[in-house]
């Protein structure tokens, strides 16, 4: 399905990334409500192996089919409570994100714990400046741009606890998915 990296390279195993991706086809034409969402999409993780797939190509993948399972969810939504339904289901799901985003940068996640890496507090400070200018101002900014965003690693009590960053990004993205 996909290409595989080469010599004694890592890449996703191939056997997972077909039996997930083979069954998220499945359930996407057969269109049972429900059954698959675009979370489940961006949470699903595969092993490396040696010669697997290329981990780029499965992931851009992975980014269209969440895409695609969303905007079936929005249709189906819409086409049941109608566009303003929508739209204030996603407002709430915006100002979940809220209350962090008001907070002062270097204080809106904790520290990792223990002596676990994190991640450097000012590259997840200027995304969450993205995603204000986006919520109060209408910058442009796409579920891709947050999706992309990579943040330098850091150590220690100033660092950004990892688990609640990719929570928040992840949620981030499914709100801006949810408009596109």
């Amino acid at each position: 399905m996909f290409r595989t990296v080469s010599g004694l390279r890592s890449g996703y195993d191939p056997d997972e990334v077909d039996e997930f991706f083979d069954h998220a086809r499945l359930l996407y034409e057969q269109g049972v409500p429900g059954t698959v969402s675009g979370k489940d999409v961006r949470d699903v993780a595969f092993d490396l192996v040696r010669r697997g797939y290329v981990t780029s190509a499965v992931d851009a993948a992975l980014d269209r089919l969440e895409a695609a399972f969303v905007a079936r969810e929005r249709a189906e939504f819409v086409a049941e409570h109608g566009q303003q339904a929508w739209m204030d289901r996603l407002g709430e799901r915006a100002r979940t994100l809220y209350g962090r985003l008001s907070r002062p940068d270097g204080d809106r996640f904790a520290p990792p714990e223990g002596r676990h890496v994190g991640y450097e507090p000012a590259d997840v400070d200027a995304v969450c400046h993205r995603l204000v200018a986006f919520f109060d101002q209408g910058a442009p900014l796409t579920a891709a741009e947050v999706r992309s965003a990579t943040f330098r690693r850091r150590k220690g009590a100033d660092a950004y606890g990892q688990h609640a960053v990719d929570a928040f990004m992840g949620r981030a993205v499914e709100v801006l998915l949810g408009v596109e």
